[in-house]
């Protein structure tokens, strides 16, 4: 199962607003008559249920929306661009690729989150008519779209996940009690991915999860830990099958419960209902007495049972059914489960410095996105850009850096001469 992957997401350009005039027969002076850019288009995220592995982004990693369309005269609005919509299966985290930040966590058929957003067009020069101006020459470039890479990360959405160390038989339990048919082998790590399979009982229905054997170390990412242990993080209740033919059961379960804990907390509290499997062989039964008394003497009522033997497996079941009804609602995913939208930063900060004899660079969002959006081309366009930079303070800040008559001034990608 393909469950990671990096794509890269560009969304469409707005388009340009139009420069026009009315220009009819008996109106040969006519006023400003340019209409406005379409909107980019976005490039989402949806969920779609039938989906279970990211492999189709093995095939295709670059997915760019259309720009808008200009805007036309007679003030007609260019035409926005279509959406591109990538599916994704249900248990998606959306992280930008550069910051780890979590951009959403889709699980619903419902969830969508914007990953780029689509520029928005340009205002045509009808926009920008006043009392005082009736027939500005000027009009405003669409808004550029946004571009960046992305990382998935599938987690499975289980109601149950049985864990424990490699061959400890927790793919042929998931074999016996569900309809899944898991590649089984009586030697360590046959089980390379989880497996999913949904188990009825009593009018009810569950999925389980045959999570890979875990390891010492898991938690740092040995013997593929990461990979494995954050479908853990997805289930309500756990099955924790302790192989009663291994070398140490108490042991290996004491370390699945610390490498639970060591990479999430939260993981470390999450119920769990402990099996000694294999009750069917000799050994394990001399084993099982001791065994029992320990956990017992830690507040823990282990249950012994054969998966491949199918003794003791439906009142395993039960108790899995039983305690996963008695759980809270709110007893699931440790994670935001709804896409997570957070402020932009304060568009209104910029930041002036002298990065060479007589030329400066001034930086900020929201200055950066108005030089973006000027026509350079048109002297009314550079004039308001001018005024732009008056109200924000960026010609006061210059000015108190030591600009001067004919110093290069770096805007984004425009070099620009300095006048007073």
């Amino acid at each position: 199962m393909i469950d990671q992957a990096k794509i890269f997401v560009s969304s469409g350009k707005g388009g340009d607003g139009m420069v026009a005039f009315r220009r009819e027969k008996f109106e040969p002076h006519g006023g400003p008559y340019g209409g406005d850019g379409g909107k980019g288009g976005d490039v989402i995220l949806r969920v779609n249920p039938k989906m279970s592995t990211l492999i189709q982004f093995t095939k295709k990693v670059h997915f760019k929306a259309e720009p808008g369309r200009k805007g036309g005269t007679s003030n007609k609005t260019g035409r926005s661009a279509d959406d591109v919509i990538i599916e994704v299966p249900p248990g998606t985290v959306v992280r930008d690729a550069e910051t780890a930040e979590l951009l959403a966590d889709l699980l619903k058929p419902t969830d969508t989150v914007v990953v780029a957003k689509g520029g928005r067009g340009g205002r045509g020069n009808s926009r920008f008519a006043t009392a005082n101006a009736q027939a500005p020459r000027f009009a405003e470039k669409g808004a550029p779209g946004e571009e960046r890479w992305i990382q998935l990360e599938l987690r499975l959405i289980a109601d149950v996940g049985i864990v424990g160390v490699p061959n400890a038989g927790k793919s042929t339990l998931l074999s016996v009690i569900s309809n899944a048919r898991p590649k089984i082998a009586p030697y360590p790590f046959t089980t390379l991915e989880p497996n999913l399979g949904v188990v009825e009982y009593d009018g009810d229905d569950l999925v389980f999860a045959d999570i890979p054997g875990l390891v010492e170390g898991a938690h740092m990412g040995v013997g593929l830990g990461h990979s494995f242990l954050r479908h853990v993080t997805r289930t309500h209740l756990l099955i924790h099958l302790l192989d009663g033919m291994g070398d140490d059961p108490l042991a290996d379960f004491n370390q699945i419960n610390m490498e639970l804990a060591l990479y999430d907390e939260a993981l470390g509290r999450r119920p769990q209902i402990v099996a000694f499997n294999k009750i069917d062989q000799p050994e394990a039964q001399e084993r099982w007495p001791a065994i029992q008394t320990e956990l017992k003497s830690r507040g823990i009522e282990p249950i012994a049972i054969s998966a491949a033997g199918r003794l003791h497996v439906t009142d395993l079941l039960q108790r899995a059914f039983r305690e996963h009804a008695a759980l809270p609602e709110d007893a699931a995913v440790p994670e935001a489960v709804m896409p997570v939208y957070e402020l932009p930063p304060e568009e209104v900060v910029f930041e002036v410095a002298k990065i060479g004899d007589g030329e400066y660079r001034v930086t900020g969002k929201r200055i950066e996105r108005a030089a973006r959006l000027t026509y350079w081309d048109y002297e009314e366009a550079v004039l308001r850009f001018q005024r732009t930079l008056d109200f924000l303070g960026v010609t006061e800040a210059l000015r108190n850096a030591g600009v001067q008559e004919g110093d290069t001034v770096y805007i984004g990608d425009n070099a620009l001469e300095w006048s007073d």
